[in-house]
């Protein structure tokens, strides 16, 4: 984990982010945190323009309509273009048949390198099945101890098909291919009571597979667990401040901006599951 840091820090990859206006903010606020630079960009008439002096492209279809649609496509294609990653985040796939639709044509016309979604949002992109409550994942789609396995399988035979990495996100976070699959036990449930940590995971893997490209996979679960840590550490200051929610957000960001190399060995809590 310690040479993905380092090369996200010394590289200061520019980062294209076409997300939703809800969280724009603290998705640049974790790049910058982290040791990237964004730019966010949703205009179809420059989109192009900038994937070219881009190195990575986010994908947040958060607060979809029609004229980010439009961007997303042609970005996407560009990107696909000139080989630079682009990672995908179907914020509320299942919320309604807009969403399903452009999910769909997205998959068909664009080659995404990470795929990134709660369990309800992954299943509905597999199979169309699955429901979600607004953007969030549905009660029964919890990670167990019990399901993890079926839950990688599932996650693995995604990857397959879309030839992406898969992130599925929740209590614990399973990063698979179409081999193996790292389950990662980091992070706090207070993430789940602010907007955005979801979107900012997402911008956070943009950063780290635009300067990692020899070993994607790993610098996914680096990023993954990075930011489940940053919710440990963001916690523990939240609980000794006695502070709320919105503060939590600004300790979660500090945690991201002040975390080294060895912070990052010792914290990260993941295990290996081979198929």
């Amino acid at each position: 984990m310690k040479e993905y840091l380092e090369n996200l820090r010394k590289n200061n990859p520019l980062i294209h982010n076409i997300t939703n206006y809800v969280t724009v903010n603290d998705c640049a606020n974790i790049l910058l945190a982290a040791g990237a630079s964004p730019v966010m960009a949703d205009d179809a008439n420059e989109v192009e323009e900038i994937v070219k002096i881009s190195d990575g492209l986010n994908i947040n279809i958060g607060t979809l309509n029609k004229n980010t649609e439009k961007a997303m496509l042609k970005a996407g294609k560009e990107a696909n273009r000139l080989n630079k990653p682009v990672e995908l985040d179907p914020v509320g796939v299942g919320a309604s048949s807009m969403r399903k639709d452009f999910i769909n044509k997205l998959l068909n016309e664009v080659k995404f390198t990470v795929i990134k979604g709660n369990l309800s949002e992954i299943k509905v992109m597999a199979k169309g099945i699955g429901s979600s409550h607004g953007v969030d994942a549905s009660k029964e789609d919890v990670v167990t101890k019990d399901n993890i396995e079926s839950i990688i399988d599932y996650a693995q035979e995604f990857s397959k098909k879309t030839g992406a990495i898969i992130v599925i996100t929740g209590a614990t976070d399973i990063v698979a291919n179409s081999d193996y699959a790292v389950a990662i036990k980091n992070g706090v449930s207070t993430m789940a009571k602010i907007t955005g940590t979801g979107c900012m995971l997402s911008a956070l893997i943009t950063g780290y597979i635009s300067v990692n490209q020899d070993n994607i996979f790993d610098s996914v679960v680096t990023a993954v667990s990075m930011m489940g840590l940053a919710g440990e550490f963001a916690e523990e200051k939240r609980i000794e401040t006695n502070s709320g929610n919105s503060t939590f957000r600004n300790y979660l960001i500090d945690a991201i901006s002040k975390m080294d190399e060895e912070d990052l060995e010792k914290g990260a809590n993941y295990e290996v599951h081979s198929k």
